[in-house]
């Protein structure tokens, strides 16, 4: 199939196509819309209410989880102690959430340790590990970290401490040494393991819950207890997976899809409060997860203490989960101001290295909190990867990734450190870690210009704007929303729907708060409708649409969205491009 409307060059230089080479119908939109994004139309039916059962798989078919699992029960049946070693982000805190309720409810008490970003860095340390083998623990659960923790796990392992990896990053050819390392992105994984590759560690961390309950249900451990109901943590499992960017396609999107209903009845304590610190009065959305609650959990890895994210999701406790929540929400605006001056050096900085294939930066006095964000918002502003790596005082460097569609960022990272140029590195595909030795930041630019440029340029040359569907601008209505959203939740993996809208004139167009271009389109149906193009008015996009004519007809593309301001049926798009009609 042709182009869509004939659109071969966009104001933002794309060409524009139907998603899944098929043109989008309003007839069964939702079906429409599942076709697009890869569903076989035998399997329709399971992806229109996607339902945990319907995509969970045997925990059995990964590797080592039964070992994990069976672990773990002896510890439970035992009265061992077990620790829960977490990441400082949204996914290990969630993942660490997860297994410590779970493991409350089966009358475990276990001790949670989340390092210190900035005194510990990344991942499980040999110390770490050790000082819990000293508080008691006989066995570890690592979440969210640990696939590359060669010497740390050594350690553990001498100072008698089992450890059970729980992960999902980039795994070498040769592992660590762990009682078990369940990931799905294990070299060795099989075929239904290696499937799942897309998961978060929090979705991992529930399949070990599945299969720890499944353990303990055939030793008849439940013969005079209640067996916990898991699904009640689907609220975590939401939240990690999609402030980890997880593709939501498969059991992912059931997870989220779920997890929402979860949420919405405000069980977990800790969540119910962040949400009152967040001002979501509205029943969460997967938008909510990933702009609002997120972020706040990640502030205290980033700018505060590295446990608070883990001591509100697992409170009880009402008054204590919002005392936490009011500090998530104070560290995060402290956050954001820090934030928006290491963007703007590192946006200067970028700005001068050309038509590089990866955006590399470095400057001391940077906070390694916000260099991840940072990365995000180069990769954004300048269509590339980048990499933001914050200057240690003996001139080392912690750097953080973020990578574009088509480009595995993590892989290139492992490889970068198994060929001597990082002290320490990974990560998965769109999102990667390091650590720069002094005076490594030429030769690191040099491998990975190398090594990306080819799949870089590929996925600029295949860089298109896919639509879903056309209508009259009298059809951007609430009504429409609620049609698209059944074939969500949307993000990554699984993009929300792109509709043209037009042809229209546009009328009041002005520019807005932080460089948003707002206006106003009028059709030849007599409808008119509300449009706001975002951080546009310095790009190309906002200049076109700011200098528009009253004369000139528009083809505008874009999301659409319910016009929470004007309230009962109104929506407003949100503008990605546009092109003449």
């Amino acid at each position: 199939m042709g182009f869509a409307l004939n659109i071969e060059k966009s104001v933002t230089g794309q060409p524009w196509k139907w998603r899944g080479g098929r043109e989008g119908g309003m007839d069964s939109l939702v079906d429409e819309l599942l076709l697009a994004r890869g569903v076989d139309p035998g399997d329709l039916p399971r992806h229109r209410d996607p339902r945990i059962r319907d995509f969970l798989p045997d925990p059995a078919a990964f590797q080592d989880m039964d070992k994990g699992a069976k672990r773990l029960a002896d510890a439970i049946q035992a009265g061992e102690t077990t620790a829960v070693f977490g990441d400082y982000d949204v996914d290990g805190a969630t993942s660490a959430a997860v297994l410590t309720l779970l493991l409350r409810r089966l009358g475990a008490e276990p001790i949670v340790y989340i390092p210190d970003r900035l005194m510990e860095g990344y991942g499980p340390s040999g110390a770490a590990l050790v000082e819990l083998k000293g508080r008691g623990a006989s066995l570890a659960i690592t979440v969210d970290c640990g696939a590359q923790a060669f010497e740390a796990l050594e350690q553990a392992k001498a100072a008698g401490l089992d450890v059970i990896v729980v992960d999902h990053h980039q795994c070498a050819t040769l592992l660590p040494v762990a009682f078990a390392l369940i990931n799905p992105n294990r070299l060795d994984e099989g075929e239904v393991g290696g499937a799942h590759g897309h998961l978060a560690a929090v979705g991992m961390a529930f399949l070990l819950g599945v299969a720890l309950l499944r353990e303990l249900r055939g030793r008849g451990f439940f013969a005079e207890k209640e067996e916990p109901k898991i699904l009640d943590l689907l609220d975590l499992v939401a939240l990690g997976t999609v402030a980890d960017v997880a593709k939501l396609h498969g059991l992912n999107r059931a997870f989220v899809t779920q997890g929402l209903k979860v949420m919405s009845a405000r069980q977990n304590v800790g969540l119910s409060a962040l949400a009152e610190a967040a001002r979501l009065v509205k029943a969460p959305s997967c938008r909510d997860l990933g702009f609002a609650l997120g972020p706040r959990i990640n502030a205290g890895g980033r700018v505060g203490k590295s446990d608070l994210g883990v001591r509100l999701l697992t409170s009880t406790d009402p008054e204590e989960a919002r005392t936490i929540a009011a500090e998530l929400d104070r560290l995060n605006e402290e956050r954001r101001a820090i934030e928006l001056t290491v963007c703007e050096q590192a946006e200067e900085q970028a700005a001068k290295l050309g038509d590089v294939a990866v955006l590399t930066v470095m400057s001391p006095g940077w906070h390694q909190g916000v260099i991840g964000i940072v990365a995000g918002r180069l990769k954004e502003r300048f269509g590339r990867p980048a990499i933001v790596i914050a200057e240690c005082e003996d001139g080392t460097g912690k750097g953080s990734g973020r990578s574009i569609s088509g480009v595995d960022l993590g892989a290139a990272v492992l490889a970068a450190k198994e060929s001597g140029l990082l002290i320490a590195g990974g990560g998965h595909a769109m999102a990667a870690g390091l650590t720069l030795p002094e005076g490594g930041l030429e030769p690191l630019r040099e491998f990975l210009n190398d090594r990306l440029a080819g799949d870089i340029e590929r996925s600029r040359d295949s860089r298109t704007f896919l639509v879903d569907a056309v209508l009259a601008p009298g059809g951007v209505a609430g009504g429409l929303c609620d049609s698209l959203d059944q074939a969500g939740p949307y993000g990554a993996g699984w993009p929300s729907p792109k509709i043209v809208c037009g042809p229209a004139r546009l009328l009041r167009t002005g520019v807005v708060g932080d460089g948003h271009v707002r206006g106003i389109a009028s059709g030849d149906d007599g409808k008119s409708f509300k449009w706001i193009a975002f951080r546009s008015a310095q790009t190309e996009l906002g200049q076109a649409l700011l200098s528009s004519t009253g004369d000139r007809r528009w083809w505008l593309a874009g999301s659409i969205r319910r016009d929470e301001w004007t309230g009962g049926d109104a929506a407003e798009m949100h503008l990605e491009d546009a092109a003449l009609a």
